[in-house]
C-alpha cells in the first residue's frame, strides 16, 4: 500500500505515515479513543501492527465510521480533526477548503442548541455554519464577520440554551415532515445505488453488488414514479461518484429523502440478514430523528416481507448520511457472501418484494400518527385507497 496518510494504510504497512497515525491516536483524549491499546510501546512505531489496528477500529467505532481497521481518507480526516477543541484555533468558512474537526462539531451543536440553525452537525465549517455564526454575532451585538475568534467564544460562554424540548435540528426535521402532509406524490427522492463503474462492490454468490443494487433502484423508481414521486439518481451504470459528490447531488436537487442501497459481505458465510443505517453521532444534537424513524420502518417492512434476519438499525456518521441536508438512510439488503441471502437476491421476485417494502416504508413515514397499518401487509395497490381513507 502507499505510504501516505491520505491513502490507505492497514495491517502490515510500514513507514513514516504509519508512525504519524500512531502518534496522532496516542495523543487523543479518552473522549475520542476510549479503548486505548498500547500505542506507545510498539517495538517498531512505523509498523502497522495488531495493536494499532485495534486502536483504529476502536476510534472508528466511537466515531460512527466504517469499522474496518484501515486508515483511508475519511478515517484520517476524523483522526486529524479529533485533536481540536473549540477555542484552539480561529474558525472561518473557506470555500473549497473547509475547516474540519471536533471543534467545528462543538460549534455547530452549540449554535443549534442556542436556536441558530447551523444545519446538520457534520464537523465541516460550511456556508450553513457561517450563516448561523453571523446570526449569532448580530444577535449578540458583535461584528457579523462569520468567523469564530475570542470575542465570539466569550459570547458563547455568556449565553444559555434557548431551545427546550429537544434539539432544534431534530425539531425542525420533524416539523418539516409534519407540514409536508401524508402524500408521497410531488416529493423528490434520491436513490443512491452503491458503487458503480469499475467499482463493483462485493462480488459473491454469482452476483455483483453494483448490478444488484442498481436493479433494485430501478424497481423502486418504477413504483415511486407511478404515484407521482420525482426520482434522482446519484450515479449512472458507468459512474462511481465519491460520497461527497453523492451528497452534493442530493442537496442540489432539494430532495426530501435519500435512500442509499448496498449489499453486505463477510468472511464468515453464516453472516446474513438486513440492516439499516441513519445519521447519528449521539442522541442529542448530532442525530437525524426522521432518518432513524425511516431506517426503522424500512428494516421492519423488509424483515416482515422477506424473512431476512434482523441485523437492526444503527446510527453512523458516514459521509453520505452526514453531509446531506435531508434525512438519509442506507439499506444493506442482505449478504452476498451468504448462500441463502444470495439465492434470494438473485430472484427478480425477491427484489420486487424489497422494492415494495421500501415504497410502503416511505409512505408510512409520512402518515405519521395516522399510520395504523400492520407491518408487512400494505401493497402498492392499497396505497391510494389507504391515503384516501386517511384524508
Amino acid at each position: 500500500m502507499s505510504d501516505s496518510k491520505h491513502g490507505l494504510l492497514g495491517l502490515g504497512d510500514h513507514g513514516p505515515a504509519v508512525a504519524d497515525v500512531r502518534a496522532r491516536l496516542a495523543a487523543l483524549s479518552p473522549d475520542h479513543l476510549p479503548e486505548r491499546p498500547a500505542l506507545d510501546g510498539a517495538s517498531d512505531p512505523m509498523s502497522f501492527d495488531a495493536g494499532l489496528e485495534r486502536a483504529v477500529r476502536s476510534f472508528q467505532q466511537h466515531k460512527g465510521l466504517i469499522v474496518d481497521g484501515v486508515v483511508g481518507v475519511e478515517t484520517f480526516t476524523a483522526i486529524d480533526g479529533a485533536r481540536w477543541e473549540l477555542g484552539d484555533r480561529i474558525l472561518l468558512h473557506t470555500p473549497g477548503k473547509l475547516m474540519r474537526g471536533e471543534d467545528v462539531v462543538t460549534l455547530q451543536e452549540r449554535l443549534n442548541t442556542l436556536g441558530f440553525d447551523a444545519g446538520r452537525v457534520d464537523g465541516r465549517f460550511g456556508s450553513d455554519t457561517e450563516r448561523a455564526v453571523r446570526g449569532f454575532q448580530r444577535a449578540y451585538g458583535l461584528a457579523g464577520d462569520g468567523s469564530v475568534g475570542p470575542e465570539t467564544l466569550r459570547a458563547f460562554a455568556d449565553l444559555r440554551r434557548s431551545v427546550s424540548g429537544g434539539s432544534s435540528t431534530v425539531l425542525r426535521e420533524r416539523e418539516a415532515v409534519r407540514r409536508a402532509g401524508h402524500n408521497l406524490s410531488g416529493r423528490i427522492i434520491v436513490l443512491d445505488p452503491g458503487h458503480g463503474g469499475s467499482n463493483t462492490g462485493v462480488v459473491a454468490g454469482g452476483l455483483v453488488e453494483a448490478e444488484v443494487v442498481m436493479d433494485l433502484a430501478r424497481r423502486i423508481e418504477g413504483r415511486l414514479t407511478a404515484i407521482g414521486v420525482s426520482v434522482v439518481y446519484t450515479r449512472t451504470e458507468h459512474s462511481d461518484p465519491t460520497e461527497e459528490e453523492r451528497a452534493s447531488i442530493a442537496n442540489a436537487a432539494g430532495a426530501d429523502l435519500v435512500l442509499s442501497l448496498h449489499c453486505d459481505s463477510h468472511d464468515v458465510t453464516d453472516a446474513s440478514g438486513v440492516a439499516t443505517f441513519f445519521f447519528g453521532r449521539d442522541r442529542t444534537t448530532s442525530w437525524s430523528a426522521v432518518g432513524e424513524q425511516l431506517a426503522d420502518l424500512v428494516l421492519r417492512e423488509v424483515v416482515a416481507r422477506t424473512g431476512l434476519a434482523n441485523c437492526r438499525s444503527h446510527g453512523r456518521s458516514w459521509t453520505l448520511l452526514q453531509q446531506t441536508r435531508m434525512p438519509a438512510i442506507r439499506l444493506e439488503a442482505g449478504y452476498l457472501s451468504s448462500p441463502a441471502d444470495a439465492a434470494q437476491l438473485a430472484q427478480p421476485a425477491f427484489r420486487d418484494t424489497l422494492a415494495e417494502a421500501v415504497l410502503v416504508s416511505l409512505q408510512r413515514m409520512y402518515l405519521g400518527e395516522d399510520d395504523t397499518a400492520t407491518t408487512g401487509v400494505l401493497h402498492l395497490g392499497d396505497l391510494r385507497a389507504y391515503l384516501a381513507a386517511h384524508g
